[in-house]
C-alpha cells in the first residue's frame, strides 16, 4: 500500500511539472512571436557643401619644324598662363609645371605625304588650390588664353571635391535616424502598434555628387540609414 502511495506522489509531481514546463513554454513561444513583429524603414539626410580642393590641368600645345623654337615658344606660353593666373588670384606654390611631352611625326610617316609640322609639343600646367569658388570662376575665362594665340588642349577635366566629411557625418546621421524614426512611428500607428526598440540597424553609405551638371564645384552628401524596429502591442 505504501508503495502505491508513493507511486502516485510520483506521478503527480510530474503531471505537475509537465503542467507548469507546458506553461513556461507555451508563454515563451508568445513572446517569441511577438519578438518577431518588426518593421523596416529608411531615413535619408542629404546636405549641400562646397567643394574644397580643385585640381585644374591647363593643357596646351606647340607644333613645329625646329625643336630650338618649340621650346622657346612653350617657355612664353608658359609664362603667358603663369601670369594670368597670378593676376586673377592663384599663388605660384598652387601652380605645378610638368615636362613638355614632344611627338615626332616623322616616326610615324609611312607614305610620302607632306606633313605640316615635324613636332607637337604638348605642356600641362597643373593648378592645386583650396579656392574653388575662385578658381570655377576663373576657369570660365579661360578664353583670354586663346586670345593670346596659346593653343589650348582639353581643358575641361576639372576635378573638384569635398575632403570634409568627417565634420559633418554625425549630424547628419542624427538626421537620417530621426527621419526613420519618424517613418517606423507613423507606421506603428497606422497598424494599432507601439514602437519598440531598435532590432538592427545600418548607418549607410555616403555619397558625394555633383548638385547640377553646370556647378562641379557644389557638391551634394547623401546618406540612406535603414533601421529595423520591434512593434509591440
Amino acid at each position: 500500500m505504501k508503495g502505491k502511495n508513493q507511486f502516485l506522489t510520483l506521478g503527480l509531481c510530474i503531471l505537475i511539472g509537465l503542467s507548469i514546463l507546458g506553461f513556461t513554454l507555451g508563454n515563451s513561444l508568445v513572446n517569441m512571436k511577438s519578438l518577431d513583429r518588426t518593421v523596416v524603414v529608411k531615413g535619408l539626410s542629404e546636405k549641400e557643401v562646397m567643394s574644397d580642393t580643385v585640381v585644374w590641368p591647363i593643357s596646351f600645345k606647340v607644333t613645329g619644324n625646329n625643336l630650338v623654337d618649340i621650346y622657346n615658344q612653350v617657355e612664353i606660353d608658359n609664362k603667358k598662363i603663369n601670369e594670368f593666373l597670378m593676376e586673377n588670384g592663384v599663388s605660384k606654390n598652387e601652380i605645378t609645371l610638368s615636362s613638355p611631352n614632344i611627338e615626332d611625326k616623322m616616326l610615324y610617316q609611312y607614305d610620302n605625304t607632306k606633313i605640316p609640322f615635324r613636332y607637337i609639343a604638348t605642356q600641362v600646367i597643373t593648378v592645386y588650390s583650396h579656392k574653388t569658388e575662385n578658381i570655377y570662376k576663373l576657369s570660365n575665362k579661360i578664353g583670354e588664353l586663346v586670345k593670346m594665340n596659346i593653343a589650348l588642349n582639353n581643358n575641361g577635366n576639372i576635378n573638384y571635391t569635398y575632403s570634409d566629411l568627417s565634420s559633418i557625418k554625425p549630424k547628419m546621421i542624427e538626421e537620417a535616424t530621426k527621419n526613420a524614426r519618424e517613418v517606423a512611428e507613423k507606421f506603428a500607428k497606422d497598424s494599432n502598434s507601439s514602437l519598440g526598440k531598435i532590432k538592427r540597424a545600418n548607418q549607410g553609405q555616403f555619397i558625394i555628387y555633383n548638385r547640377d551638371n553646370h556647378n562641379p564645384q557644389i557638391k551634394k552628401v547623401r546618406v540612406v540609414s535603414t533601421i529595423e524596429y520591434y512593434l509591440v502591442d
